[in-house]
Order: structure tokens, then C-alpha cells, then sequence
């Protein structure tokens, strides 16, 4: 799950000197020519990036996941492959509070014994509470006819007649899960299981989700929609629900490495390098990272500098709530929020029974458009994937990935997706071929996510559109973030505030 969460954050140094002068020549805002980077940033070259990863990770208990040593690992090959290309990356450090599940079941007593599976009918929920609890199942305001559009557990008032002491099992739809995990602890729920909505195809499968911190007092779960209905239809069924799990307090980093350029018109290319703890990440997020590392060695070997500053961005601890990200954004001045034109966000991008999908920048499609600027970053893929031939979807900011910080900071950003958990339409297999009703990545934050998961053909029409939009905003010569038109140093440092935590 890719959300935000509350951590604590510590303070890094108070400047970064990043100054190579790599990239490609200035042209017109309309009309860049990409195409000697686009021939250069091959499936191939990054294919080679992957393998790497998938290595680390098989010397390293088979994760990559942040505060790991895969995960070290993983940021020392990185940093060597830049400094290779003639970069000096830098290591942004902060601290967080890492959930740490250590046990968890889910089991029905009454009427009909059945235990539950892990990962298949249930799921802790991230900074759920700890304990076990035997207690009566009691729905809340749950809804499983017609359109199933849910408030369920959204007021206080929900919670009237609820007996104290019950597992409160809860509709997922409106509101936050910690909205109503909160109402339901204060109406005395021992217990919280939050079932998925089943409006539509993807809220029918698991509700795998994140509370925030701080930690409720209580266990809080999610399941299927089918269990939950299933839980609801029974007239007084028992359960037995039990959750082990901590907070430690982790230290991880980012990785930032800077073209030269106009620091006043700052382009982040960025994807997180973390996989999650149970496997090697390759598709998540091995593939956008290694897209953009191919682009930054492939635009240092072309011996040109871009007019803007192009920093490549690695981040950390993505998978454990956009923790390096959101570190990252927190320490810009109001001056250096103004001086980032643009977040370019690369996070899955060579999916199995995959979909090209932009992100929905100016809000066309799902009804929320991302900053000033968002649009044009949406324009200038559309318009690449267009002189191709190629289909693309819309995909809506729903704040699962790494733009997430720029965007409630008003930056625009932009992005690349092809398909996570949720799964193909037979309208999509149509257009872009794969398996009607099966997920865009059937090994989605599991094991299997290896290099073996990736479809090369996808990878490689996404790279080169990576390439195209990186190159494209590093030499565009207007405001995108509203950033003034005049001169901008090259060679200006990154200055960093104090530590203070994000919301």
C-alpha cells in the first residue's frame, strides 16, 4: 500500500554540492529533439540494472526492503553506476517509525469454524494496535445492495447500539480506515476488521491498508469484500483475532545526484528504490528505478548540459508509507519549492499484463487535477505516446506513490504506470493485449516480484518515454512551476532546513 503515514524525521546536513555538467542541447519548448537519448536508454541496458538488483537481493535474504542490507546494497550499486556517468550522488539520511509486523491470524469460532488465510482473505493493517481478541462479530452501517455505497463507520452516530467489547466490522468507503477504526474504539470495539467497499472490480479483492501513526489500541484488519459480506449475513458469529506487531524507529536515506543547469528550474525524475520485506521489488520498484538510472548514464554520456537541472532521485522507504519523499519535500525552503518545475514519478513500470497509464494531470478523467503545470506534464506524455502509435490509459493522483508530497506542495508532477494489483479490463486486453480479469501484476508485493516479472516490450516503450519527458522539461525555457524567467545558477547548492516532521 502506498500512502501517507506520520513519521518522526531527522536532520540531515545543511547543503548538498551536486555540479557535473552532463546533458543534451537547449531546443524550443515544443519539439525536443529526444531521439539520440530515446535510441540510448534501451530495455536491454536497464534489464541489466534489474539483474543486478535481483542479485543483491538474493545475497541479501531475498529483500531489498528499506533499513535492510538489500536494500544498502542496492543504493551502493546505484551510486557507483552515477559516479561511473560522472556524478557525485548524495545521501539524504532521516529516521521513521517502521511498523513491524511479527504475527497475525484472523478465525471464525461460531457458527462455523474456519480459519482464515494471510494475505488471501485478511490483512494487518499497517500501525494497527496489538492484542488478541475473542469477542462477537457486530456490523456497522454496512451496505451490500444496489450501487453498496458506504458510510460505514464515518459518525459517531454509526456506533449507536453498538455493545462494547464486540469486533466491529466495518464497510470500507467515504472515509479514511483510521476515521473508522477511531469511531469504532471509541464506541468500545475490542477489535476492527474493515472489509473492502465491492462497488466496483478492484474493491472486491483484498483491503490491504494503513492506519497511520500513532498506533490505535486495538487490532485492526482488512479483508475481502466476500468475507466481510459473508461475516455480515451471519446472525451472531464469534471470532478470534490476534495481532503481534511494533514500531522501531529505522534509519534509511535518499539518493540525489544533479545534471548542471538552471537550479531555479529544478526537473526531480524520481522512483523509489525500496522493495517491500517479502521479495526482491523488480517490477516494484526495481523497474523505475532502473529506467532512471539508465536515463541519467545514458544523458551524462551524451556530453551536453540541459538548460534546467535535472535531478535524478532515488528514494527510500516508499513502501514502508513515501517516507523518503515526503523527508525530501519537508526540508525545501518556500524558495526551493518554487524553484522545482516539475516531479516526474516513475513507479511500476514494466507490469506483467500491463496497461500504459498516465497520470490524470489536469483532472479530465477522475476529477482531480494536480497543481499548475500538472496538465502540461500530462500533455507532454500524451503527445510522446500519440507520435508513437500507442494507446494510454488515465490513472487517477490517488497519493500512493512518491509525487505525493509534491503535489500537497503544490509542485506539479507527472508519471508512468503500468498496473499494480488491480486487474485487467477485457476492454484493456483489447487495446494492449495480456489476460481480461487477471492483475496487471499478479505478483504485486509478493515473493515472485522477480526478475522474471517484467514484460521487456512495455519497459521499453516506457523508457523511452521517461527519456523523452525527462530531456523534454530539462530544456524547456517556460515556467512551469511558476518560477521566474530570468538567469539561475547552475551550480547552486541544495539547502536544507532543520528536521521537522511532515503531516
Amino acid at each position: 500500500m502506498k500512502q501517507n503515514r506520520n513519521i518522526r524525521l531527522a536532520a540531515i546536513g545543511t547543503a548538498v554540492a551536486l555540479s557535473v555538467s552532463v546533458g543534451l542541447p537547449a531546443h524550443a519548448d515544443n519539439g525536443t529533439d529526444t531521439g539520440a537519448l530515446r535510441e540510448a536508454v534501451t530495455a536491454a541496458g536497464i534489464i541489466d540494472h534489474l539483474q543486478a538488483l535481483q542479485d543483491i537481493a538474493d545475497a541479501n535474504g531475498g529483500t531489498r526492503g528499506s533499513g535492510t542490507p538489500g536494500y544498502e546494497a542496492s543504493a551502493v550499486y546505484v551510486e557507483e553506476q552515477l559516479e561511473a556517468a560522472g556524478y557525485t550522488p548524495i545521501r539524504q539520511p532521516y529516521s521513521y517509525e517502521q511498523f513491524v509486523l511479527n504475527a497475525e491470524s484472523f478465525a471464525q469460532l461460531t457458527p462455523t469454524p474456519t480459519t482464515y488465510a494471510v494475505g488471501t482473505d485478511f490483512a494487518t493493517m499497517s500501525y494497527s494496535g496489538s492484542g488478541t481478541v475473542t469477542a462477537p462479530v457486530q456490523a456497522v452501517d454496512v451496505n451490500l445492495v444496489g450501487d453498496r455505497a458506504s458510510t460505514s463507520g464515518c459518525e459517531a452516530a454509526d456506533f449507536a447500539g453498538f455493545t462494547p467489547g464486540n469486533v466491529a466490522l466495518v464497510q470500507r468507503g467515504t472515509c479514511t480506515f483510521r476515521i473508522k477504526a477511531d469511531n469504532a474504539i471509541a464506541a468500545g470495539a475490542a477489535g476492527v476488521v474493515i472489509f473492502n467497499q465491492g462497488n466496483t472490480d478492484d474493491r472486491l479483492g483484498l483491503l490491504n491498508g494503513t492506519l497511520d501513526a500513532p498506533r490505535p489500541a486495538v487490532p485492526v484488519i482488512g479483508t475481502t469484500f466476500a468475507l466481510g459480506a459473508a461475516l455480515a449475513a451471519q446472525p451472531a458469529p464469534s471470532v478470534r483475532l490476534a495481532v503481534d506487531a511494533e514500531v522501531v524507529v529505522t534509519e534509511s536515506f535518499n539518493i540525489l545526484a544533479d545534471s548542471a543547469g538552471r537550479a531555479d528550474r529544478t526537473v526531480v525524475a524520481g522512483a523509489h528504490l525500496d522493495s517491500v520485506a517479502e521479495g526482491a521489488g523488480i517490477n516494484d520498484n526495481g523497474s523505475g528505478s532502473a529506467a532512471i538510472l539508465e536515463t541519467a548514464i545514458q544523458l551524462a554520456a551524451s556530453g551536453n548540459a540541459p538548460t534546467n537541472r535535472v535531478r535524478f532521485a532515488f528514494w527510500g522507504s516508499e513502501e514502508v508509507g513515501l517516507v523518503g519523499s515526503e523527508y525530501y519535500v519537508s526540508q525545501l525552503t518556500k524558495r526551493q519549492i518554487k524553484e522545482h518545475a516539475v516531479n516526474l514519478n516513475f513507479d511500476m513500470v514494466a507490469s506483467p499484463n500491463f496497461v500504459r497509464f498516465v497520470y490524470d494531470g489536469d483532472g479530465s478523467s477522475f476529477g482531480t487535477a494536480g497543481p499548475n503545470g500538472s496538465a502540461q506534464v500530462e500533455k507532454v506524455f500524451l503527445d510522446y505516446f500519440a507520435s508513437q502509435g500507442l494507446a494510454v490509459e488515465p490513472t487517477e493522483f490517488d497519493g500512493r506513490s512518491d509525487y505525493f508530497g509534491f503535489i500537497e506542495n503544490g509542485i506539479p508532477a507527472g508519471g508512468l504506470f503500468t498496473g499494480a494489483e488491480d486487474v485487467k479490463t477485457d476492454a484493456e486486453a483489447v487495446t494492449y493485449g495480456g489476460t481480461a480479469g487477471a492483475p496487471y501484476d499478479a505478483c504485486y508485493h509478493a515473493a515472485c516480484d522477480d526478475i522474471t516479472n517484467i514484460n521487456a516490450e512495455v519497459l521499453e516503450q516506457m523508457a523511452d518515454a521517461i527519456a523523452h519527458t525527462t530531456m523534454t522539461f530539462g530544456e524547456t525555457t517556460s515556467a512551469v512551476n511558476g518560477t521566474s524567467k530570468g538567469g539561475g545558477s547552475g551550480t547552486t547548492n541544495l539547502q536544507y532546513k532543520g528536521s521537522h516532521a511532515v503531516k
